[in-house]
């Protein structure tokens, strides 16, 4: 009896049109994301390259002042995405993963990022992870949504009943069918991800088509609590299209933009204003007061006199790193907003399945904003050993053909990919269990 329902399922034409038509959008996610990595590896090796052409040429015309050279010099420092991050792009289309560093101000250099289109940032990423989170519904409520209706409408229902002494456990039948024919596309989906792109298999990878698959059951859940109900078959997609709708569009949007007005970040714009600010006003100080607050800092450099009657390289770059001291209380104050605002969805993201589900996928891909302020914080320390590694020869005014160039490569950053499994998995089980459990408390109380 399962094996003639499947098999009457799978023969339907407006099926395979179905699967045919949702395969294809997947198939066009996943090159859109192999896109994205193909379009940041050629922009990391001309980095690579361009480094060395730009130290070299530099090198060329500035002979003899180390300090001037400085003032040119950019270092690389690379977030390189991860292969996964071709299915969840996140953020990372927009937050910059290269940074070109030289050794003056930070503040003023870290928040640097390339040009979009608009439009592009309001559509935001075809990639998997929006095919699964807001496409695969729809696939699911198309299957779904007058699995009970139409033996009520057809008029053989009371058939089923009086030959079936679990009628719910007919229902359940015709779920997994479709949930299977659901489960195999992704399964296909995430298999052609693998091969297409070079995803390895590790737990990355694993947590993801975990939390895929827990996402598309919590669907199924949802059609099973609506269609018990016993409403019609216009009523049903009625209230599944409205679910989606809900939990799709609305609800993410209105966590978004209650975020974003509850944890504005003015320091933004205050950062910005004191770190030039910090910087420019120092020009009319007493310079002995601007070296006396960089040496309290780093005492190590207090013993470098500069002797030279041309430009004094000690106190402008005393003066650049003042001023990004001046800033950094707004810097933190900023990044403590932006995590909040991370907190804060991810807190609501437990209620709901579609933005837990997203912000999952883009942390396991480390493409979030909390990947992207891991590397901010990181460039501080990277942006310390320049300096720390340059200053010595700057305030020396070391000879500029003395330094080994050709070891200044770019440098890569690291972010830790560590998977909660219970904050992953427990969610969307937990809502999938409440739901699932709703239906059939509401089917034993009318079963007619």
């Amino acid at each position: 009896m399962y094996k003639l329902a499947f098999y009457n399922f799978i023969r339907s034409r407006s099926v395979w049109i179905a699967l045919v038509l949702f395969f294809a959008a997947g198939m066009v996610s996943i090159l859109i994301g192999r896109q994205f990595l193909l379009k940041q590896e050629a922009a990391i090796q001309s980095v690579t390259r361009s480094q060395q052409e730009h130290i070299g040429r530099n090198v060329k015309y500035i002979k003899n002042e180390f300090g001037l050279l400085m003032y040119y010099l950019k270092f690389a420092y690379i977030n390189k995405p991860a292969p996964i991050a071709a299915l969840a792009i996140g953020q990372q289309d927009v937050n910059s993963n290269i940074q070109a560093l030289t050794v003056r101000g930070l503040e003023a250099q870290r928040y640097d990022t390339d040009l979009y289109n608009p439009y592009n940032l309001m559509t935001g990423n075809f990639d998997l992870s929006f095919v699964i989170t807001c496409l695969f519904p729809l696939l699911i409520i198309a299957f779904n949504f007058n699995v009970l209706s139409r033996e009520k409408e057809g008029g053989t229902w009371p058939l089923v009943k009086m030959q079936s002494l679990q009628p719910m456990k007919f229902i359940l039948q015709k779920l997994s069918i479709r949930c299977i024919v659901v489960s195999a596309l992704l399964l296909s989906l995430l298999i052609l991800a693998k091969l297409i792109v070079g995803i390895p298999v590790n737990a990355a990878f694993g947590a993801y088509a975990i939390v895929a698959f827990l996402y598309v059951l919590v669907w199924f859940a949802i059609s099973f609590l609506l269609i018990v109900l016993h409403k019609s078959t216009s009523v049903n997609a009625l209230l599944l299209l409205s679910a989606w709708v809900l939990l799709c569009l609305l609800v993410p949007g209105l966590i978004n933009n209650y975020v974003t007005a509850r944890y504005a970040v003015p320091e933004a714009y205050s950062t910005l204003i004191k770190q030039r600010d910090g910087y420019h006003t120092k020009w009319d100080k007493d310079k002995d007061s601007t070296l006396q607050a960089f040496f309290h800092e780093y005492p190590e450099y207090r013993n470098y006199v500069w002797n030279k009657p041309s430009f004094n390289y000690l106190w402008f770059y005393a003066m650049q790193h003042m001023g990004d001291a001046e800033a950094r209380e707004h810097s933190r104050a900023m990044h403590q907003q932006l995590r909040q605002r991370s907190r804060v969805s991810a807190t609501a993201g437990l209620f709901f399945p579609a933005t837990h589900a997203q912000l999952q996928f883009a942390n396991i891909a480390q493409t979030g904003m909390p990947q992207h302020l891991q590397y901010l914080d990181s460039t501080v320390h990277f942006h310390e050993r320049l300096r720390r590694y340059f200053y010595p020869k700057i305030f020396g005014d070391s000879a500029v053909d003395s330094e080994h160039w050709a070891q200044h490569v770019p440098v890569y950053f690291h972010a830790a990919c560590n998977v909660q499994w219970i904050q992953l998995v427990l969610p969307l089980l937990f809502t999938g269990i409440v739901l699932f459990g709703a239906g059939v408390v509401l089917f034993k109380r009318n079963p007619a």
